[in-house]
């Protein structure tokens, strides 16, 4: 889509053209950004050129060119070339701050910066705040204080006149904001809460306009005693004035969403302390850093970019990754992440990563991409707003028609006051808002607990789950296999034959290999070359050290050199049972002993199973290990319902199909990598990120803990905020449903209760208010 296609949207006032950051102004009317060469709306004042994205806004500029400082509406803080969206609709999407033509809702830059400063449209909405309460406060004595205390405060006469002068400033500037976007909806047939309230607040400051300057237009009838005109200035004024204190605390309560961001781009330290090749430590801006830097971590520092540890130990805090509190120690050729904390040591760095591709970073992209997006449910919503606002344009008119006709007097003004009651409490806003704003808290109160969702829809399947299909390797199990057990057959010692294992071992890629060479350097074992090294595909490997032929591989190995494995055959049984791989070794053709591997159970395994169960999950195995080792994992962890062995990738997806085939909904935890497919074919791929991998393409959600307690965090994510979702429509349908019928005078027959538009702006205002302090709550659960 070109720059133009994606601007010119029905209904949008101006449109903002493409520049170069040196060439850019801003329209001093609507804010938006402009090119002063390419568009043809300009005007001068004091000696100063304007320039305008529309004829509209030159209009009203040329107007009253006193109206609008400079300064009037300064941009919220936001990165350069930054796309700026809506909260409540991410479709649209535009180069500079505006107003959504959908909603009206100003528009937020889609990556928040780290920046702070107060938000723009609640700094305007504030101060028109102020200015219409210093103001509302005498209207309502003026307009009322008859009724109140039983005194005129003024002459009946000047009333109308005192009102008026009391009512314009709030309803023509406090209220302007609401009346341009008001307009654009009506222009744009996009109509939203503020086509009511242009609707109902200017139907009550017109007819009260007309009623004071020329009375006499209207019939005797309309007149009540003493020949005076009924007015509703204060109506007109309360409402703007109580419309502007909800939009002012909504906007306080959404700045809050934004938090969970900032606090993760606040994790990483401003300056870094880098080693020169003389080893001099100089003081750096993160932007000098390049990969490869050493740079040195003091104690309680944050670290400032991704790297590996090449000097000192140290523990350290990475509980804004994992969202556990139990430090993790670092040493040489550890893997760190920037914006963790370093502990009581001391610690020397190499950057591997920097800028953009940190692990920091990339977080903060994918819960700013989570944030944005649309949940399923939001459907019920956009389909309910489509129609709701012209049915309450209808049954405004219906009411007042029908008080106007078979009302109790004085009928034309409690017909008026009804219709606009009718208009002002049924804002959509609310319903507009109880998705986006659960999605926006929801996804940030997972980022500081490790589960990162990669958009809404991923958390409204995972409430629906009822099966979780798990790998065994990296999910159940550490996924760093470790030398368990060395028997010897023969008159070998122990430390011989793994030592001669290792030799030949060091020369193969296989985890395995790198388990029993860990194994003989933790020993302190010295080991030999190794020569003439062969793999043997499917057996084994074999080679010669300091001369002797020394032999690793299976049964079927040791028989294909002549060597009889039975002697070993029941601790090998033993071991294989426990859920161990079992290497049998010889030496000079004689069978020395084996060695016995296995991939050691994550602690959190049993007890996260056991809370997935009790959650209703039914738990599915799947490992490319023998079913003999996966049924020893199985009987180790308890609670897997049903176990899969010897599979490929691709099997693991075909049976993920199946279950889905069945009527599952299936959650596939994994490693990420050979577990690509599956994590794709279910419903919801989940990758156990180990802390530096993830960004997962194939996942909808990651978990940078990588076990399976951080998955039952992520179940009670989607389940929370979920039931915050319902919650929020459950009021907003509810809401509306008893609002709208009160306000047309419904009770008036039964109970002779009539809703004031004064009471109806407060109740409008509350409910907003209420659906974003509700989706608030989600950054107190726990998980």
């Amino acid at each position: 889509m070109n720059h133009a296609d994606r601007h010119a949207r029905p209904g949008s006032d101006c449109c903002a053209s493409q520049a170069k950051p040196d060439d850019e102004a801003k329209d001093p009317v609507c804010g938006i950004t402009v090119d002063p060469e390419t568009t043809p709306h300009h005007a001068a004042h004091d000696g100063q050129d304007y320039h305008f994205c529309s004829a509209d806004c030159q209009a009203k500029f040329v107007a009253n060119p006193q109206a609008y400082p400079d300064d009037r509406r300064p941009e919220p803080a936001a990165s350069p070339g930054a796309i700026w969206t809506c909260p409540m609709h991410p479709q649209i999407r535009r180069d500079g701050p505006g107003t959504c033509p959908i909603c009206g809702m100003a528009l937020e830059p889609e990556e928040p910066s780290l920046d702070d400063a107060p938000d723009a449209e609640l700094v305007d909405f504030t101060r028109r705040l102020w200015v219409s309460g210093v103001l509302t406060l005498p209207l309502l004595a003026v307009s009322m204080g008859a009724e109140m205390i039983g005194i005129h405060i003024v002459d009946p006469m000047l009333s109308p006149w005192i009102q008026l002068v009391l009512t314009a400033p709030i309803v023509l500037w406090g209220g302007l904001p609401f009346f341009e976007r008001g307009w654009a909806s009506l222009r744009s047939r996009h109509y939203n809460m503020f086509t009511l309230i242009t609707i109902g607040v200017g139907a009550a400051f017109l007819y009260s306009l007309v009623a004071t300057l020329a009375p006499g237009l209207f019939p005797p009838s309309f007149r009540e005693h003493g020949a005076m005109m009924p007015i509703y200035y204060e109506a007109a004024g309360v409402v703007v004035t109580l419309v502007l204190l909800g939009q002012v605390l909504e906007l306080r309560a959404r700045a809050a969403t934004g938090r969970a961001i900032r606090a993760l781009l606040g994790l990483a330290p401003k300056t870094a302390h880098r080693l020169d090749a003389d080893g001099i430590e100089r003081e750096v801006t993160l932007a000098d850093i390049t990969v490869g830097d050493r740079l040195r971590v003091r104690p309680g520092e944050a670290i400032p970019v991704d790297g590996v540890v090449i000097e000192g130990r140290s523990p350290v805090d990475e509980s804004m990754l994992t969202g556990e509190s139990a430090p993790v120690v670092k040493e040489a050729e550890a893997a760190v992440t920037g914006g963790t904390v370093n502990g009581t040591g001391s610690l020397v760095i190499e950057a591997r990563a920097i800028g953009s591709d940190t692990v920091l970073a990339r977080i903060v992209k994918m819960v700013g991409q989570a944030q944005r997006s649309r949940a399923p449910i939001q459907a019920v919503a956009d389909r309910v707003s489509g129609w709701f606002v012209p049915l309450v344009v209808l049954i405004a008119f219906a009411a007042f028609v029908t008080w106007n006709l078979v009302g109790p007097e004085p009928r034309f003004g409690h017909a008026l006051l009804n219709a606009i009651a009718v208009l002002v409490i049924a804002c959509p806003c609310a319903l507009g808002l109880a998705t986006p704003m659960s999605i926006m808290v929801g996804a940030g109160r997972g980022a500081r607990a490790g589960v990162l969702v990669k958009n809404a829809e991923t958390l409204q399947t995972l409430d629906k789950v009822d099966t979780l299909v798990i790998d065994k390797t990296g999910t159940l199990t550490e996924g760093k296999p470790k030398l368990i057990a060395v028997e010897r057959d023969g008159g070998f010692s122990k430390d011989a034959l793994l030592a001669a294992a290792a030799a030949v071992e060091s020369r193969s890629e296989h985890p395995l290999a790198y388990a029993v060479v860990t194994a003989a350097e933790a020993a302190g074992l010295k080991l030999s070359p190794a020569e003439d090294f062969e793999s043997q595909t499917g057996l084994g490997i074999s080679g010669r050290v300091v001369g002797r032929a020394v032999v690793v591989g299976n049964a079927a190995q040791m028989r294909r050199i002549g060597v009889d494995p039975s002697p070993l055959d029941a601790p090998a049984e033993r071991h294989r049972s426990e859920g161990a791989g079992v290497m049998l070794v010889a030496i000079d053709g004689r069978l020395a002993g084996l060695l016995a591997v296995a991939d050691p159970l994550k602690q959190s395994a049993r007890d996260a199973i056991a809370q997935l169960r009790k959650d209703g999950l039914r738990i599915v195995m799947l490992t490319g290990d023998s079913l003999e080792t996966a049924e020893a994992i199985r009987r180790q962890i308890g609670g897997i319902d049903e176990v899969h062995a010897d599979l490929k990738p691709e099997d693991k997806a075909r049976i993920i199909g199946e279950l889905k085939a069945k009527g599952a909904t299936v959650a596939m935890a994994g490693d990420g990598i050979n577990d690509a497919p599956a994590l794709a074919a279910a419903d919801v791929g989940v990758a156990m990120g180990t802390g530096v991998d993830i960004a997962i393409e194939s996942a909808g959600m990651t978990l940078t803990k990588g076990d399976l307690a951080a998955m039952v965090r992520a179940r009670r994510l989607a389940r929370a905020t979920m039931g915050n979702i319902r919650q929020n429509l459950f009021f907003s349908f509810l809401f509306n449903g008893i609002g709208v019928p009160v306000a047309a005078g419904v009770l008036y027959p039964v109970a002779g209760v009539l809703m004031s538009p004064m009471f109806a702006g407060a109740a409008m205002a509350l409910s907003s208010f209420t659906v974003v302090l509700n989706a608030l709550r989600l950054n107190d659960v726990k998980l």
